[in-house]
């Protein structure tokens, strides 16, 4: 792996079209400003909120302190036995863990679901092992108080004292810090209130499950710090400022989509992080750039990507990409959040806040409320284990299969539009349905995405409704087989799971955007049908 950050932009034409913007902000002198948290670089509308959101970029210097808390608990919870990690949290309080522990190579259970069964599978763990971290920013969220009190439950009923077990991350003066410390829960941790939780990678949410798992997360801080120095430079080599500039340049020629490709970086799941980076950062006002992760640079979506995406290597440049980004994990989330804000700055919006993202959860909140979780769907027709849901009028009568379904759904997306994949299914038991992603892509000749939900709603989810409207919306629900009861609740993981696609399916038709829902009755046989479904359908014959 690379030691120090670079990036490459090997498309000719791409370069000469940045050049202007990478003169313009390093005239603008906009790096040193961002670095020195100057709130006014995204105009007077941004201003209140960006002066509250810009304390990311001194992290490497201002979470040191955290790396003793860190080191002290983790002696201690193993001088007792407890080196089982479970981390509970949505959104920024997962996916940076998840990437460094994945990076690192040591073991760290992620419930960033409602899925009953991979909760389950969870809890079936040694628990006579198991500290749970429940992270979150607003002390709200509520997949992840759920998983709270599913792991409190559990905790007590097999003789363990929940207190012991539970560490908390959350901001100071949230509901959480509150609830925690009248519990007396065994650690506390507050992370800085002036880092959104897309930008939080180096802070407590990242650092302390990273951390309290095994990783060296004080490498990450030296790594950050190395790269700020080459990242807060106002000069035009100025790697942060060349990868807006090219981000801008492209999107500004209709490459409004960015692929990410691997290409032996070494760092382990880094599109999954730099999703909902990108996406909620710029999704926004019907603008942003939309991140489409692939599983190489020979997938459909890199190796055949059209005008209106930009292909990007993480790791050494490679054929095909236009842009490549090399260097070691924690100089690679700060070169991303510098990029991100740089490249909002030239799209003209305020990259920290998120606007669209309440609304799926007001909707899912409501079928909650609602009696039995909201009214009964009726299936518009059942082929084999596969109900079809379908919004909108793109759907002719007399549709009789899941194929033929399938075919009138993709062509309901605009030319150079996007089809995103919602998997609401346990993303461990139920992983064969990623092979949907190449699958719907090289049939459709759509850039595709594919998100486990209702993770993507604290992610990619602001861009579905704020971004350019020109998405298809494949929703995959399924039976579950087991359900969970949340205690102290008037609901179970399953019926919670429902409202959220639910929810969500409804506010993205309220856009105008076309969404068909296919709800597994049986979800192995479900998905063999749905794949071959998928496979039945001509090449390239949905466009």
């Amino acid at each position: 792996m690379a030691t120090e950050i670079s990036v490459d932009i090997p498309d000719v034409a791409l370069a000469a079209e940045a050049r202007p913007l990478v003169e313009r902000l390093a005239a603008d002198a906009v790096a040193g400003k961002l670095a020195a948290q100057d709130p006014a670089l995204w105009g007077p509308d941004a201003e209140p909120e960006a002066s509250i959101r810009l304390s990311w970029t001194t992290l490497h210097e201002t979470s040191r302190p955290l790396l003793a808390e860190i080191d002290a608990l983790r002696a201690e919870l193993h001088a007792e036995g407890l080196d089982r990690v479970v981390l509970a949290g949505m959104g920024g309080s997962s996916l940076a863990p998840e990437v460094i522990t994945a990076t690192a190579g040591v073991p760290l259970v992620v419930l960033d679901t409602t899925d009953p069964g991979q909760v389950a599978d969870a809890l079936a763990g040694d628990l006579d092992r198991t500290v749970l971290v429940v992270s979150s920013k607003s002390g709200t969220t509520v997949e992840t108080d759920s998983h709270r009190r599913i792991f409190e439950q559990a905790f007590s009923q097999n003789g363990i004292d929940p207190v012991t077990r539970i560490i908390v991350v959350t901001d100071p003066g949230s509901p959480m810090e509150t609830a925690a410390r009248e519990a007396g829960y065994r650690k506390v941790f507050t992370a800085d209130p002036h880092v959104g939780g897309r930008y939080s990678a180096l802070t407590a949410f990242g650092l302390v499950p990273a951390g309290l798992a095994g990783a060296d997360v004080s490498a990450l801080l030296d790594d950050a710090a190395a790269a700020f120095q080459l990242l807060s430079s106002d000069d035009a080599s100025n790697p942060a400022v060349q990868l807006a500039a090219a981000l801008g340049a492209a999107h500004a020629d209709g490459a409004e989509k960015v692929v990410f490709a691997d290409t032996g970086s070494g760092i382990k799941g880094f599109g999954d992080w730099v999703e909902q980076l990108i996406a909620e950062s710029t999704g926004k006002n019907g603008t942003g750039l939309l991140p489409v992760v692939v599983e190489s640079t020979d997938a459909p979506g890199f190796a055949d990507a059209g005008e209106d995406a930009t292909t990007v290597a993480v790791g050494p440049a490679v054929r095909g990409a236009k842009i490549s980004t090399a260097g070691p994990l924690g100089g690679q989330f700060l070169l991303w959040e510098f990029a991100t804000a740089l490249a909002g700055r030239l799209l003209g919006i305020n990259p920290f806040d998120q606007p669209d993202v309440e609304a799926a959860k007001k909707a899912a909140r409501a079928l909650l409320d609602g009696p039995s979780g909201g009214p009964a769907a009726t299936p518009v027709l059942v082929d084999g284990s596969i109900e079809v849901h379908a919004s909108g009028e793109w759907l002719s009568p007399g549709v009789g299969t899941v194929a033929e379904a399938l075919r009138a759904f993709l062509a309901a997306a605009p030319k150079n539009g996007y089809l995103a994949v919602q998997a609401y299914l346990d993303r461990l038991d139920d992983a064969s349905a990623e092979v949907l992603r190449p699958e719907l892509a090289r049939r459709s000749g759509l850039q595709t995405t594919f998100g486990w939900g209702p993770r993507f709603l604290h992610s990619t989810g602001q861009y579905h409704k704020g971004g350019h409207q020109n998405g298809v919306f494949l929703q995959i629900t399924g039976a579950a087989e087991q359900d969970l009861q949340v205690p102290e609740r008037p609901y179970t993981l399953s019926g919670l799971q429902r409202a959220q696609a639910l929810g969500d399916g409804q506010v993205l038709a309220d856009h105008a955007r076309p969404v068909l829902r296919l709800h597994l009755t049986d979800r192995a046989a479900g998905l063999v049908e749905l794949v071959k479904a998928v496979q039945d359908l001509t090449q390239g014959g949905a466009r």
